[in-house]
């Protein structure tokens, strides 16, 4: 790739327009974009490399996401492997059948 000069078209992301379009290089610091300005709105902003933020809702999700694993108990370790015989025990232990649905009556409700 050659190198950059003021001009230059370059694609980034617009936080004025919040997304991805072309961009007119402005200033150049050690020969790399340093400021540009949006093709589109004209807004001037700082050279993003191309990178999209992470939306707000992302980051609240992911903060609250860490906040339960961190007050998540941890699992209790395992000594001593289970046999056949223990664990067909639980399953009957806990397989029990589910009592049926009643069925509902069809129709329209009456007022009261």
């Amino acid at each position: 790739m050659s190198d950059l000069r003021l001009g230059d078209v370059l694609d980034d992301y617009c936080v004025k327009c919040r997304r991805l379009t072309n961009h007119s290089i402005v200033s150049l610091i050690e020969a790399k974009a340093a400021k540009v300005r949006c093709r589109t709105c004209y807004s001037d902003h700082d050279y993003r490399n191309e990178q999209i933020p992470p939306s707000k809702k992302d980051l609240k999700k992911a903060a609250l996401f860490n906040q339960v694993l961190a007050a998540a108990a941890p699992l209790p370790s395992v000594t001593e492997p289970a046999t056949t015989e223990d664990v067909a025990a639980e399953d009957l232990a806990t397989t029990t059948p589910d009592p049926a649905p009643t069925p509902r009556p069809k129709g329209r409700r009456k007022k009261a």
